[in-house]
C-alpha cells in the first residue's frame, strides 16, 4: 500500500524526459487495453511508432522497479565516463571475490585476480544480464549517484538508481535497485537509437550490444528472427519487465511492458507476466506488420 501511494504521487509529478510530437492511435490503444485486461497485479506500457508518432499507453508515467532493466542507465554512464576519459574502452580489470554478487553470474565464476577489459564487462553485464558486472561497473562510474546525476542532467524525472546510493534507502525499499517508467525507459532506447546518448559513437556501440541479448524467452520470441530489436529485461519475484526498440521493415517501433505486485511469482515459463509481455509483442509485430506475419514455432525444445 505504502509503493501505491509513492506511485499515485509521482505519476502526478513526473513528465516525459523529452517532448515527442505523438498521436494517440484509438484502435492500438483499445487492443492494447484488451490485451492486460484481468491481469493479476499493477501493470503499465508505453507504445510508439517512430515514423509517425502514434502512441498507445497505460500508467506509462508510473514508476516500477527496473530490476535488470537499470543495467540501461548504468550502461550509459560508464560510456559518459568513458567520453570524459575517466574510464577506458580496453582498460584492463582486475577481478576480485569481493565483486562477486550471488546468483549465476559468469563474471561470478572468475577467479580471483583474473583480469578483464572494461568492454567484456560492460557485454556481460548486457548480453547476460550479469549483475557481478552491473555493480563492478556502477562503482566504477560512482556508485548510483553518477548514474542518477547523469539521467537528471538528461531530463529523467523518475528513472533512478535506488542500491548502493546514498540517500536513496527508502527508494530502495519500496522499488528496489532501480526505478522507471514505461515511457522513460522507451524514451532513453529512442535516444541511444538515435544517437543522442552521450554521442554518436557512444551511441552506436551501446545499441550493438542491446541487439545481442541472450535472454531472448519473451518479447523477442515473437519477433522474427530476422529482424534487428535492440532489448532489456528486468524480472523480480513480483515483477517482470522487457522494452525493446523493433527495426521493423515499416519502420521503427519501441515499447516497454512493467508488471509489479503480481499474483503470480513463479519463475515457470508460463508465468503471467512473462506470458503478458510475449502476447503484446507478438501483438505489436502483426498490428505495425500485417505484410510481414510471424508465427512462432509451436516446439519449444529450445526454450
Amino acid at each position: 500500500m505504502r509503493r501505491l501511494w509513492v506511485v499515485v504521487l509521482l505519476v502526478l509529478i513526473i513528465r516525459p524526459a523529452r517532448a515527442q510530437h505523438a498521436t494517440a492511435d484509438a484502435d492500438l490503444q483499445r487492443l492494447m487495453e484488451q490485451a492486460v485486461s484481468g491481469f493479476r497485479g499493477r501493470v503499465g506500457f508505453y507504445v510508439r511508432h517512430l515514423p509517425t508518432g502514434r502512441i498507445a499507453s497505460l500508467h506509462s508515467n508510473a514508476l516500477f522497479p527496473t530490476a535488470s532493466l537499470v543495467k540501461v542507465p548504468i550502461l550509459v554512464t560508464t560510456f559518459d565516463a568513458m567520453e570524459a576519459g575517466r574510464l577506458e574502452w580496453d582498460r584492463k580489470l582486475v577481478y576480485r571475490d569481493s565483486l562477486l554478487y550471488e546468483g549465476e553470474d559468469i563474471l561470478g565464476s572468475f577467479r580471483d585476480g583474473a583480469v578483464i577489459p572494461l568492454s567484456q564487462v560492460a557485454m556481460l553485464m548486457i548480453t547476460t544480464s550479469d549483475n557481478t558486472a552491473a555493480l563492478w561497473l556502477q562503482q566504477l562510474c560512482g556508485t548510483g549517484a553518477a548514474v542518477n546525476d547523469w539521467l537528471a542532467a538528461n531530463g529523467f524525472g523518475g528513472t533512478r538508481v535506488n542500491s548502493r546510493t546514498p540517500g536513496r534507502r527508502s527508494a530502495w525499499q519500496l522499488f528496489g535497485w532501480g526505478q522507471t517508467t514505461p515511457r522513460e525507459m522507451s524514451d532513453l532506447f529512442v535516444m541511444i537509437r538515435e544517437g543522442r546518448a552521450v554521442s554518436p559513437a557512444a551511441s552506436d556501440e551501446m545499441y550493438r550490444m542491446l541487439t545481442r541479448i541472450y535472454w531472448n524467452d519473451e518479447a523477442l520470441s515473437q519477433l522474427p528472427p530476422w529482424v534487428q530489436a535492440a532489448s532489456k529485461q528486468g524480472s523480480v519475484d513480483d515483477a517482470r519487465s522487457e522494452v525493446v526498440l523493433v527495426n521493423a521493415p515499416s519502420g521503427d517501433y519501441v515499447f516497454a511492458v512493467m508488471t509489479d505486485d503480481q499474483a503470480d511469482q513463479r519463475w515457470d515459463r508460463d508465468n503471467e507476466g512473462f506470458e503478458l509481455i510475449r502476447r503484446i509483442s507478438a501483438l505489436l509485430w502483426s498490428y505495425f506488420e500485417p505484410d510481414h506475419p510471424y508465427v512462432p514455432p509451436e516446439d519449444l525444445r529450445f526454450r
